[in-house]
């Protein structure tokens, strides 16, 4: 139980890191004057480095610590368990993606517009809800 516990309280952090970071490219994007443009860098490394990139190792590291435990003699009949592995490798090639516009961010080259970072911002919503719901409802 140590696992799982230690498994969510690190899916909180990154979660939280997911939610925000792209909240700060609309602002970053919307951001004129150098002085926020600079500190918009500084938050965003360091909620990148700092926060969201441990939180989602930590996250992997103890999931697949509790599968290797007592879940791997399941993982070959949990259709929930293999779907749950998908999204999280989605989320993951999310991440990346969300560390590459940061390397654009502060490297001044970002092209995309505010109003694309507020779609982005809703995805890991959508992640969030059917990896949860896989977890707990385990459907299939």
């Amino acid at each position: 139980m140590w696992f799982k516990a230690l498994h969510l309280i690190f899916m909180v952090t990154w979660f939280a890191g997911l939610f925000y970071l792209p909240r700060l490219f609309v602002y970053h994007a919307m951001s004129g004057d150098v002085v926020s443009i600079e500190r918009f860098k500084i938050m965003e490394r360091k909620l990148y480095y700092g926060i969201m990139t441990p939180g989602m190792v930590l996250t992997l590291l103890f999931g697949f610590w509790m599968l290797a435990d007592y879940a791997w003699e399941a993982f070959g009949t949990s259709g929930w368990l293999h779907a749950k592995l998908l999204l999280i490798a989605l989320l993951v090639a999310y991440h990346v993606a969300c560390g590459l516009w940061l390397r654009d961010f502060q490297a001044d080259r970002n092209r995309r517009s505010h109003v694309f970072y507020r779609w982005i911002n809703e995805v890991p919503v959508l992640f969030l809800f059917a990896i949860v719901f896989l977890a707990t409802l385990k459907p299939f």
